[in-house]
């Protein structure tokens, strides 16, 4: 599962949102995949940060407070 969506401010930039499963190998717990590219190159971000899933709720939470 992805997302792509257009990047504020930028020409072309997207921030990408991916859910990926064993990112480090087998075993590995899911995460999600947060990326910024200002190329708008969603496959191949210049920025990104992982997210363990069981983090996610609290993530959005923080989120929600700061908008």
């Amino acid at each position: 599962m992805s997302r792509s969506i257009a990047l504020d401010g930028t020409k072309k930039g997207v921030i990408s949102v991916t859910k990926i499963a064993e990112p480090y190998g087998a075993g590995s717990g899911t995460v999600v995949s947060v990326g910024i590219s200002l190329s708008g190159d969603a496959q191949n971000p210049e920025w990104k940060v992982h997210l363990p899933l069981n983090n996610l709720d609290d993530v959005i939470a923080a989120l929600q407070e700061l908008k």
